[in-house]
């Protein structure tokens, strides 16, 4: 693996506090990360301890309440709310554990629909999306609705929506928490074959077995990064 030495991700003191008429909730307090081009890291930790808050920062679908914030050597507190947006579509690639797939859209529709977006034109929108689908083993299913498909293969297709727009980072939040062992460790081993393929990934799971995937795990607890340490060598 080519893992470049400038950090394609750098969090520094970010803390992340949600605030309710009578309650103050630290979600994330002193969080320093350094993610680079070409790895696979693991967020672990117990439910509620904060990944899911830290990976929709990542993401840019939050903000931290204090700390700095780089991705791809741009502070994202310079960001306007248009380039956040166009970052979101072009570098970053979400998979959610509940799909997200539109009900009434073909899986081609689902995958193609981000790329609209872009103004891409039809003959680059097809290729990748052809593409995709076949990455991910489900191109025979592409005129077929989600629910026409099993639980994994609703993932699948997550994941090739998720590819298709050729993102710096794959971000993967529980991404089999709603499949059984067998779909689950399908999932795990299509995202291990595109981190192979170069991909940068960053998965949040309360799994250990699924954490073990990665190259670096990444423990929080009550909201605070307690331990990292490199997955086991057999992985």
């Amino acid at each position: 693996m080519n893992v470049q030495a400038e950090p394609l991700i750098r969090l520094k003191d970010v803390k992340k506090v949600f605030y309710t008429d009578e309650v103050e909730t630290h979600a994330l307090s002193d969080i320093h990360l350094e993610i680079r081009n070409g790895e696979y890291v693991s967020i672990a930790g117990p439910s509620g301890c904060g990944k899911s808050t830290l990976l929709s920062i990542l993401g840019l679908l939050d903000a931290p309440t204090d700390g700095s914030y780089w991705l791809n050597g741009q502070p994202v507190s310079e960001l306007s709310l248009s380039e956040s947006a166009r970052i979101r579509n072009r570098e970053v690639g979400f998979v959610f554990q509940s799909f997200n797939l539109i009900g009434d859209l073909t899986v081609y529709e689902n995958v193609e629909l981000p790329l609209t977006y872009r103004g891409m034109k039809s003959a680059e929108r097809k290729e990748r999306v052809t593409e995709a689908l076949e990455k991910v083993g489900v191109a025979h299913r592409k005129n077929h609705l989600p629910s026409h498909l099993s639980g994994g293969q609703q993932q699948r297709v997550a994941v090739a929506r998720a590819v298709a727009g050729r993102p710096n980072i794959l971000l993967a939040d529980e991404p089999t928490g709603n499949l059984d062992s067998s779909n689950g460790e399908a999932v795990m081993e299509l995202l291990r074959e595109l981190h192979r393929d170069g991909a940068t990934i960053c998965t949040v799971t309360h799994d250990p077995r699924f954490a073990q995937h990665a190259d670096r795990i990444i423990n929080l607890f009550d909201g605070r990064l307690i331990e990292e340490s490199a997955s086991r060598p057999d992985r």
